[in-house]
């Protein structure tokens, strides 16, 4: 084969073409701190890589999910913790006028900051999270919960608690929805209530209820009725369950339950106990307004209006418990999500370790390559432009 002039040149013009691609990707990899760029520059870690970006970015995903719940959780036990403060507030406003040394103008007065409070929990039941959602409306989150009624607050949102996944196979509730929190609340003190008939005419007064025997309580009705000052009959519809006599501050004990009373009830009166049933902190601070502001009329005591605000303090308590059980799980699902995170920021450190391991530049070694490249074409060059000189004729 002859090998021509034109064909030297072209080789070597090839072969020159091929020292610049080195040095360009060579420069590329430095400016982009990255070994190669292109799946065609090294396929097998393009190909890890490409799984390690994808599971990284999943990671990172529920991590946003997880910083967002944690947000709508502080906001709520927030609005919570405000809540405890204004019942328990309210709760001493109820003590005071519970003393009995009070005038109707003072009640009233007390019923006036009542309504306060209980326009303070509205606004704290109706709370806006950073996007203008109402934490408290479950699904329905861009509807406001409550608004007032006449017989306390009606709720507009939904039963929904909405679920958000932080981690793969893990989700966690980003709040609670209104009606758990602030309707579903027992009665008297949770496991059943005691009233005074209205036409009492005694001065009996309920005081501590409760449970003594679990497994003897039948969740039954029962009516406590004094036949006379001082003996009393307990009755379950026409059934006698017990009869006794009665002194005052006494407790009356059946059916596994206690119920202490003070005062003096008379022949006739009678007090009622029932299971608890669900009611709304708003209906309970209605029914203390009510009774505050219907004060003592002409001629009664204030044996009801005492009957009245205890009923409404044992419902309170409830209250304040329902807040404080719902502020317990908050804590429990925040504690999750601040795991989960210190979880997810050990794994998305340790992704982003193996994606430098795989496509990371080792800029030393670049370096030398890179002087080595221009070295060799810069003697390739002069090399050339040597070899072109070459002729027979020079030695002729």
């Amino acid at each position: 084969m002859r090998v021509t002039q034109g064909l030297n040149q072209t080789q070597f013009l090839a072969a020159i073409n091929l020292l610049e691609s080195g040095i360009n990707q060579t420069q590329n990899q430095m400016s982009s701190s990255l070994s190669f760029t292109t799946a065609s520059q090294n396929p097998t870690g393009a190909g890890s890589v490409n799984n390690y970006k994808q599971a990284l970015a999943q990671s990172q995903q529920y991590g946003t999910n997880a910083t967002s719940a944690q947000t709508n959780l502080s906001t709520e036990d927030n609005a919570l913790s405000q809540v405890q403060t204004q019942l328990q507030a309210l709760r001493t406003l109820a003590l005071q006028a519970n003393s009995g040394i009070l005038s109707n103008s003072n009640l009233n007065a007390i019923a006036t900051q009542a309504v306060q409070i209980q326009n303070s929990l509205l606004a704290l039941a109706n709370t806006t999270n950073g996007n203008g959602e109402y934490i408290f409306g479950g699904f329905a989150a861009q509807t406001q919960p409550f608004t007032l009624s006449a017989t306390g607050a009606t709720y507009n949102g939904d039963q929904g608690q909405r679920q958000v996944q932080i981690a793969a196979g893990q989700t966690v509730a980003d709040g609670d929805n209104g009606d758990t929190v602030f309707n579903q609340i027992k009665t008297g003190n949770g496991t059943f209530a005691v009233g005074a008939a209205a036409a009492n005419t005694g001065s009996g007064i309920v005081g501590a209820t409760t449970v003594s025997n679990p497994a003897a309580y039948d969740g039954g009705t029962y009516a406590i009725s004094f036949t006379a000052p001082g003996t009393y009959q307990v009755t379950e519809g026409a059934t006698v369950v017990t009869t006794g006599t009665y002194t005052d501050g006494g407790t009356i004990a059946f059916s596994g339950v206690q119920v202490t009373l003070s005062g003096q009830p008379a022949a006739g009166d009678s007090f009622t106990l029932a299971p608890s049933v669900n009611q709304s902190v708003f209906t309970t601070v209605q029914n203390l307004v009510a009774s505050l502001q219907t004060g003592v009329t002409s001629g009664v005591s204030g044996t009801a209006l005492n009957n009245s605000i205890n009923s409404a303090i044992n419902n309170l308590d409830q209250a304040l418990g329902k807040t404080s059980d719902v502020r317990a799980t908050i804590g429990g699902r925040m504690n999750s999500i601040t795991t989960q995170q210190s979880v997810a920021t050990s794994q998305q450190t340790q992704l982003q370790q193996s994606i430098s391991n795989l496509q990371g530049l080792d800029f030393a070694t670049a370096i030398t390559t890179l002087d080595q490249q221009n070295t060799t074409l810069s003697a390739a060059l002069q090399a050339f432009s040597l070899t072109q000189g070459l002729s027979l004729f020079k030695f002729l």
